[in-house]
């Protein structure tokens, strides 16, 4: 390998798909070090941390991997109305909170008129920075949201390629999807989006073509994480989770490494970006994958602050109560894990 490939200015998706096939130890620490580095460079050493409220499980669309999928009948549905929300966000404040991120499934309940309402209390009765991720809109709703007050909008493209994109998502396409991103950044929004690593079909072409797509459309966050198909779902059973991971395009490989290797070239690739290092990762294995991540480029913490009770239910992946109980995590264990975090 090119000794200079880790630390070039500009790469190429050739120079990218070279690194993840990194294997050599030596090599793969180099990578890890100069992500860190970059971090520090462009983002300094600190950790932002900001509070996430997951307030309604329900969805319209039906990803093949995703436990909120509209037709999976055994999860039980929630939704926290506009009141409760409200009273989260000010709750959010009071505990030190700078940005709230507002999260649900694909639910057309939450009207664009409904969602101006609750941003605009938010925004009239606190300083927090407001996030929404409810998935696809019409421009003109988005529009309306950022008027009322939204600063930022996380909309994962999980895959650049089309056909796989396809494949996973029977009822959304792929065009819809980048048009959605292209238009948040046309109206100021802080625009987030993100990917999945394993997924079956995945290349490294398509991976490497993902991180490029984030610096071509000037993504400002960008969520890396695990494909894990959640049991009660149709992709469920070609899921492998012991003696490593295949994808018939890559082969064997281990997806904890790859994952690290993924938000690693992010890092160096798209420099000034937000990369989330979240619990989800922690499905994988009892290793602590987050905090590894957040030593490898990543530099947000997100904290979910939905009651105990709801929170369980909001299963994108499997089992999130025994990996709540297992990851509990309260500021107070935060600070002391992390000196430099700060609320922004």
């Amino acid at each position: 390998m090119d000794k200079n490939l880790i630390k070039k200015d500009e790469y190429i998706k050739q120079d990218i798909i070279s690194l993840l096939k990194l294997s050599d130890k030596a090599a793969i620490k180099e990578l890890y070090e100069h992500a860190d580095q970059v971090k520090e460079d462009y983002m300094g050493k600190i950790i932002h941390v900001r509070a996430i409220l997951e307030f309604s499980n329900h969805c319209c669309r039906n990803c093949l991997y995703c436990g909120i999928r509209k037709s999976n009948e055994k999860i039980k549905r929630y939704r926290i109305e506009p009141d409760e929300i409200i009273k989260y966000a000010l709750k959010a404040e009071d505990l030190g909170f700078k940005t709230l991120i507002l999260q649900s499934g694909e639910d057309y309940y939450y009207t664009a008129e409904m969602l101006e309402k609750i941003i605009r209390t938010i925004k009239n009765n606190t300083s927090l920075k407001l996030t929404l991720s409810i998935g696809e809109r019409t421009w003109i709703e988005y529009e309306k949201l950022k008027l009322a007050g939204t600063d930022r909008f996380l909309l994962k493209h999980e895959t650049s390629d089309p056909l796989l994109y396809r494949q996973l998502h029977p009822d959304m396409k792929y065009s819809n999807r980048i048009k959605c991103l292209r238009d948040l950044k046309s109206l100021g929004y802080q625009t987030g989006s993100g990917i999945m690593v394993g997924l079956p079909g995945q290349t490294l072409e398509s991976i490497a073509n993902d991180i490029l797509l984030f610096k071509t459309l000037d993504i400002d966050m960008i969520g890396i994480g695990p494909y894990i198909p959640h049991p009660d779902t149709p992709l469920a059973s070609k899921f492998e989770r012991s003696g490593g991971y295949f994808i018939p395009a890559i082969g064997h490989f281990d997806l904890e490494e790859l994952i690290y290797k993924v938000i690693a070239i992010t890092r160096i690739v798209t420099k000034k970006t937000h990369l989330p290092a979240t619990t989800g990762f922690n499905v994988l294995s009892d290793n602590d994958i987050r905090e590894k991540a957040l030593q490898r480029g990543a530099n947000v913490i997100m904290l979910n602050i939905t009651d105990s009770d709801l929170r369980e239910f909001y299963e994108i992946y499997p089992a999130k109560k025994e990996l709540a109980a297992k990851n509990a995590e309260t500021l107070q264990g935060l600070a002391e894990k992390h000196k430099d975090f700060q609320f922004l």
